[in-house]
């Protein structure tokens, strides 16, 4: 077998050629025939190059003994704050022309549309200021000047639309919640922008609302309801104080158009409900008055002493249309008076007698029936007329120093009563 022998490796080899650039960086040339050793290299590296700089950076650089180094002064100067804009010029000096046409047009016309609507907004607060003297209004109204540009019309003593809106106009003995309008082709009498005399109105229509809600408050006293019934018909349901006594209230209001200014309602079905004793419809028919209800006159037969009251006055005996046999048998016997009370023919008899007829000659005996003395007195002169009055829904528009304003429509709707109007010929400010 044939022996191995050891062969040495050198960590380089014999044709090692030095690197030229090794004295660049402070690197002991390389021995011939021998590579560069790498912990030479290391070392030469730690006492030389950037490192070494900075940490010998405040040594003074002319020796131990010198003096100091000192870096040169620079003269101050102020900083320029004209790069930007000038830079900025030639951003803009690069720009076509038209681009820059095009942005000097937008931002005039910003300016002008800016001025257009602040000239608008003094307008409208300057009308509303206005009417709100010249008219004499609760509240200032609220004008809407329509049409672009305005500055434009207002040269030309124009506007083409004008919409004016009103609330808590008083109008007879109710409000009227809103009263909104609208006038197209004003003229303007004026001696330029600034000097507005007045205006002529051709043309001019309008809406005007009745609230339930300002009728509920200012004819019920917050005690009455009224709501809609229909296109023409308003329901009125609450209580009405009488001598102390809250009287169930219902009326039915009919409402239609009175004439070319105002409206009327006609007032039917009024009760007043005492109780489940009595009911008073005012009038002077037969059906009207002061009668017993249905379940009082029933109750008769289970109170033998009102039912004894009530036979012992011969005038109510007459109007009850029972003979006087045997009203004489019910009287003396309890069984007999419950009978007659009882039965069906008596009720309706008993429910047909008018209680205010009684109230004068027998006072006692409405008395015995439950009934409060000050309740009738108060009931009489509580008047069909004194009711209505106190239900009545119509109102008039006012007339205007000239033209003329018209109602067109009456309807009654879930929040009230709307009424279309139309104006011609109106004047403001003259």
């Amino acid at each position: 077998m044939r022996t191995p022998h050891r062969m040495t490796a050198h960590p380089f080899p014999d044709d090692h050629r030095p690197n030229p650039d090794d004295h660049l960086y402070g690197l002991p040339d390389a021995p011939p025939g021998r590579g560069p050793n790498p912990y030479d290299e290391l070392g030469a590296l730690a006492g030389a190059g950037p490192l070494e700089d900075f940490l010998h950076e405040d040594e003074p650089r002319d020796g131990p003994d010198g003096p100091p180094y000192e870096e040169p002064d620079e003269a101050w100067a102020p900083p320029d704050h004209r790069r930007g804009s000038r830079r900025r010029r030639r951003r803009l000096a690069g720009l076509p022309f038209a681009t820059k046409a095009a942005v000097l047009a937008v931002t005039l016309a910003a300016f002008l549309t800016l001025a257009d609507r602040w000239a608008l907004l003094y307008a409208e607060h300057k009308a509303s200021r206005t009417l709100e003297d010249q008219l004499h209004l609760t509240a200032a109204p609220e004008v809407e000047i329509g049409g672009f540009p305005f500055l434009t019309q207002l040269a030309d003593d124009r506007l083409d639309s004008v919409r004016v809106t009103v609330p808590d106009v008083a109008a007879d003995r109710v409000s009227l919640a809103k009263v909104s309008a609208t006038a197209t082709r004003v003229r303007l009498d004026s001696d330029g922008p600034t000097a507005v005399r007045g205006a002529r109105i051709p043309e001019l229509r309008g809406e005007v609302l009745l609230s339930f809600d300002d009728l509920s408050r200012e004819l019920g006293s917050s005690q009455v309801t009224f709501t809609g019934h229909g296109r023409d018909r308003v329901r009125a349901r609450g209580t009405l104080p009488v001598a102390g006594h809250d009287l169930g209230l219902r009326a039915d209001a009919r409402v239609q158009r009175d004439g070319t200014r105002g409206i009327s309602t006609h007032i039917g079905g009024m009760r007043l409900d005492i109780g489940d004793l009595a009911t008073y419809r005012p009038g002077s028919r037969a059906s009207e008055g002061l009668h017993l209800t249905p379940r009082s006159a029933a109750r008769l037969a289970g109170r033998t002493a009102r039912a004894r009251a009530l036979l012992s006055v011969p005038s109510v005996v007459r109007g009850l249309g029972v003979p006087d046999t045997v009203v004489r048998e019910a009287l003396r016997d309890d069984t007999e008076l419950a009978s007659l009370t009882g039965s069906r023919t008596f009720v309706r008899q008993a429910m047909r007698l008018n209680l205010l007829d009684l109230a004068t000659a027998h006072p006692e005996l409405l008395e015995r029936l439950g009934l409060d003395p000050a309740l009738l007195d108060g009931l009489s002169r509580l008047t069909r007329p004194v009711l209505v009055d106190r239900l009545s829904l119509g109102f008039r528009l006012p007339h205007p120093a000239d033209g003329q304003i018209r109602l067109r429509d009456v309807r009654v709707e879930r929040d009230g009563i709307r009424v279309d109007v139309t104006g011609t010929g109106l004047s403001v400010g003259r």
